[in-house]
């Protein structure tokens, strides 16, 4: 008997565009596994230990393929096969891993960066730059301390630093180093009072633009931000 614990209660129909990106976010899953994989093998060869590829490496793997044709059959007829679906819509430019997997079923590193690398680390300094700076800009506004301030935008200097390059940002990031030093400045006169510490109005204002003119940067992408993620916009563009 046929178990289908997985399948779906409901038939389901799937457009040529959802079956893209199902086919991406699969994709995605299937090449964070590879390389976790990877390195393990990696590791065992560093410590002179040969345990080989793990069992569960090869079920959750070949899982994933086995959802990946599923997803396939969504399409009109002729349906395509899976490698030559990963040809002609690109996946296989943007994760190699994955079709080297498919075809030899074998969890292999690759010379040449894939862009996916650079997309995730870049999406996520994205996204941090952003939420430290909606974080710094809403404890300015409306916690009773700045306390923490300096280290919050030293943090925030950091993750800038990583966009070296970017006009927008640099511009910024030196407005940091001007003023770090008054901000810090400030806080350290009130240690030892009672009081909670507080920023002078002009130094709340000038954090207050700091944060919202990073926040609307990040937001619109301008095209020094987007070379890292340019590839994956371009498949999704593409469908």
């Amino acid at each position: 008997m046929t178990v289908h614990v997985k399948k779906p209660l409901w038939p389901i129909h799937m457009s040529c565009k959802q079956v893209a990106l199902e086919m991406f976010a699969l994709c995605s899953q299937l090449d964070i596994l590879i390389r976790g994989e990877v390195q393990q093998l990696q590791e065992q060869v560093a410590d002179d230990l040969s345990l080989g590829e793990s069992d569960i490496f090869h079920t959750l793997g070949s899982e994933f393929v086995e959802r990946m044709k599923e997803c396939l059959t969504y399409l009109s007829e002729p349906i395509p096969c899976l490698e030559d679906y990963l040809d002609t819509s690109g996946l296989s430019i943007l994760f190699p891993r994955v079709e080297i997997y498919i075809i030899h079923e074998r969890p292999v590193d690759i010379l040449e960066r894939p862009p996916m690398d650079d997309y995730y680390a870049h999406i996520g300094k994205l996204n941090q730059l952003l939420v430290l700076s909606q974080q710094l800009e809403d404890d300015v506004k409306h916690l009773g301390s700045h306390k923490y301030v300096a280290h919050q935008l030293s943090v925030l200097y950091k993750v800038l630093s990583y966009f070296n390059g970017c006009l927008y940002l640099d511009v910024l990031k030196r407005d940091i180093e001007t003023n770090f030093k008054s901000v810090k400045t400030a806080l350290s006169t009130c240690d030892g009072s009672r009081q909670d510490p507080l920023l002078p109005a002009y130094l709340q204002t000038w954090l207050l633009g700091l944060t919202q003119t990073i926040i609307t940067t990040v937001s619109f992408l301008p095209e020094e931000l987007t070379g890292e993620i340019m590839p994956v916009l371009a498949y999704s563009l593409s469908y």
